[in-house]
């Protein structure tokens, strides 16, 4: 299939936009914006809307807009835990299944949640049992934050949110994330070292939530963190992942979008080694 944007593979490093960046719009109207403002790629976010559950109609968007699926998030937030399945493996297993079929080498994975006691105990010798069953697919489990509330903390996440303290093949970094834990976007990368395989752009400022901000608008090292991805031997995608439900029209949420693509694109055309940091 033609590739959009840079014309990838021949760019080093693909920037796809996810689609729950359009939210509130659908899946669809992902694949047209990515095509419109010449991004390389989408995520699929796998929620509630049917689009994002089918291989069929993906296929049908990827090819009509000329845009490929480079990255699949499986369905693991609070509002998605009945997509699919009730079962959490069964939920991972099918994305997977969607990201064989779409040719995407990234599947997205939360932690468990801290009531998921039996998925808990069982995830990493359960993520090593699919990665045998799709050799094509890295399971690469996202960083998260602590959740506070009435000036009281507490994690909802088993082990913990941090996904380097248990150790996984592959990671994806989140700077939105690193905010909202009050950590900085450089140091965890440093944590995940070479395992580091999918970056989610987007900002924050540290005020104890996710806010996925267009980068440049927080306080996370977004830019420093794109240039050194080449010193690091990154050799995954970054994914635009913003917050634009509050966008008063297409038009003001498709700029955010650009200024997102944009940034990207500068950034990661700025090599700095590790040492210069």
């Amino acid at each position: 299939m033609p590739r959009a944007g840079r014309g990838y593979p021949d760019a080093v490093t693909p920037v796809l936009l996810s689609t729950s960046s359009v939210f509130p719009e659908p899946t669809s109207a992902a694949f047209a914006t990515a095509a419109a403002l010449r991004y390389d790629g989408v995520e699929v976010m796998v929620w509630t809307d049917a689009v994002s559950q089918d291989a069929g109609a993906l296929r049908g968007l990827a090819e009509h807009y000329r845009v490929p699926v480079l990255s699949v998030h499986a369905p693991c937030l609070l509002v998605t835990q009945r997509v699919w399945s009730a079962d959490p493996w069964e939920r991972l297993r099918r994305a997977a299944e969607l990201a064989s079929e779409l040719g995407a080498p990234i599947v997205v994975v939360h932690p468990p949640f801290a009531w998921q006691r039996e998925y808990a105990r069982g995830f990493v010798a359960g993520l090593e049992r699919l990665s045998g069953r799709y050799p094509g697919v890295r399971f690469a489990v996202e960083n998260m934050y602590p959740v506070r509330m009435a000036g009281r903390e507490f994690v909802p996440y088993a082990p913990g949110w941090d996904p380097t303290a248990a150790g996984f093949d592959a990671y994806t970094l989140d700077p939105s994330h690193c905010a909202a834990a009050r950590n900085d976007a450089l140091a965890m990368a440093d944590a995940m070292g070479r395992h580091l395989a999918h970056v989610h752009l987007g900002d924050g400022t540290g005020e104890g939530r996710d806010e996925h901000l267009v980068p440049g608008r927080g306080n996370q090292p977004c830019g420093p963190l794109l240039e050194s991805l080449a010193g690091r031997g990154f050799t995954g995608s970054v994914a635009v992942e913003v917050a634009t439900r509050r966008a008063a029209s297409r038009r003001e949420r498709e700029a955010d979008l650009a200024q997102s693509l944009a940034f990207a694109r500068e950034h990661l055309a700025t090599s700095t080694p590790l040492a210069s940091r």
